[in-house]
């Protein structure tokens, strides 16, 4: 076979290419996320797409290039790709759960800091001249109660941060969590907002959490607290935040993530939180560090090795997962097929038929699909592959060695 074609967009870490050409792989990287248009003229050449979190992979491009065997979302958001279409077609969505966690979690800090010491305002006016030396309105974060919604990778290590620094933790899941540290469990969001100082926002992209802070929400709050959003844009209604930010109900913001962003550095970007006091907005840099966008590269770029070398599918979003060692001494092939009864006998039979011994046999499945993983001992294992392939519910067939 030959090297799987790589597509890196939106300039992507360098050391994901590096280790990929590495790997034997050919791979091309671009500095901008393309648009539809350009991904359906770009991808007839690739068969292996890496994007992070401005490219949109819609169910035109995904159906047009049924030739694609993975991709990768070199962030930890996947929302930006139809995942349904995708797993349908038999392609599996890697992305990077961990690697920028304490990058975020950092931050999340910092504007904490920041807004309850009015360094925001405090450093604009200073570079025009204004000397704002008092203590009005500027307190310490010990002793005062952080509210985290959502209680995953970042939440959590938000939490054990947070309580180092003195602060009291509270949190709020739709899953149960364990509780790090000395931090408590709320009941509800309701019960969490009017009890914290300090809010941060750490929830993925659904239909449960859009618009899940609006004004009935704002309203909740604690007088004078603080809200974070380092999550999604969609999650906050932001002409009601700037409401309660003017009638000094909320004492100040810091939003990373918005409904709308820019496409590029080049566009210029816009929001009724401009002009609002104590206002931190940054350009979706939660993750932005040198540190995580290398540990970003190299996670993605591993599950691209393993899925494309080994066929293992351990960390994809939407694909059943398997993990995978490697046999030696056999041809391993891979089919995703769709989950339905008697597709396992005939595959098995067309094996049987050709004289191939199985030394193993892995499947893994969700509804919707199936994942077999065939270690045979064949010399024919291209043209067993090929067979298979016609069966009426083999969505795609491979050989990886």
């Amino acid at each position: 076979m030959s090297a799987p074609r790589i597509l890196l967009v939106e300039n992507i870490h360098e050391v994901a290419k590096e280790k990929l050409l590495d790997e034997g792989f050919k791979v091309d990287l671009i500095a901008h996320a393309p648009s539809e248009e350009e991904l359906l003229k770009l991808l007839p050449n690739y068969d292996v797409l890496g994007i992070r979190s401005k490219t949109e992979i819609t169910k035109k491009v995904l159906e047009n290039n049924k030739h694609l065997l993975t991709i990768g979302c070199f962030c930890i958001g996947t929302n930006q790709v139809d995942l349904k279409v995708a797993r349908e077609e038999g392609v599996p969505v890697f992305n990077a759960p961990h690697s920028n966690t304490r990058s975020v979690a950092e931050l999340v800090i910092a504007e904490m800091i920041a807004l309850s010491r009015q360094l925001g305002d405090r450093n604009t006016k200073a570079h025009v001249g204004e000397w704002v030396k008092s203590a009005a309105g500027s307190k310490e974060v010990r002793g005062k109660t952080l509210g985290i919604v959502g209680y995953g990778h970042i939440g959590s290590q938000v939490s054990i941060l947070a309580e180092s620094m003195g602060l009291k933790v509270v949190f709020f899941d739709v899953l149960k969590k364990l509780p790090l540290g000395n931090a408590v469990a709320m009941s509800t969001l309701e019960e969490l907002l009017k009890v914290s100082d300090f809010v941060t926002l750490h929830v993925p992209e659904t239909p449960e959490t859009k618009d899940m802070m609006g004004a009935k929400q704002f309203a909740q709050m604690k007088k004078d607290s603080y809200l974070i959003n380092a999550s999604r844009g969609t999650v906050v209604v932001i002409e009601d935040l700037v409401a309660a930010l003017k009638s000094k109900h909320i004492a100040g913001c810091a939003i990373d993530v918005f409904p709308e962003e820019p496409a590029s550095n080049k566009e210029k970007f816009q929001s009724p939180l401009q002009g609002v006091s104590n206002v931190i907005l940054t350009p979706h840099i939660g993750g932005s560090t040198e540190e995580a966008q290398y540990a970003i590269g190299m996670e993605v770029a591993e599950s691209f090795r393993r899925y494309l070398k080994i066929g293992s599918s351990s960390g994809a979003v939407n694909f059943p997962n398997v993990d995978l060692p490697v046999k030696h001494g056999t041809s391993r092939l891979l089919n995703v097929h769709k989950n339905q009864p008697g597709v396992l006998g005939e595959i098995n039979s067309i094996i049987s038929r050709a004289g191939a011994n199985i030394e193993g046999q892995f499947l893994s499945t969700d509804e919707r699909i199936g994942y077999l993983v065939m270690d045979v001992h064949s010399s024919h294992a291209q043209s067993l592959a090929e067979e298979i392939e016609k069966l009426p519910r083999s969505i795609r067939t491979r050989v990886v060695y």
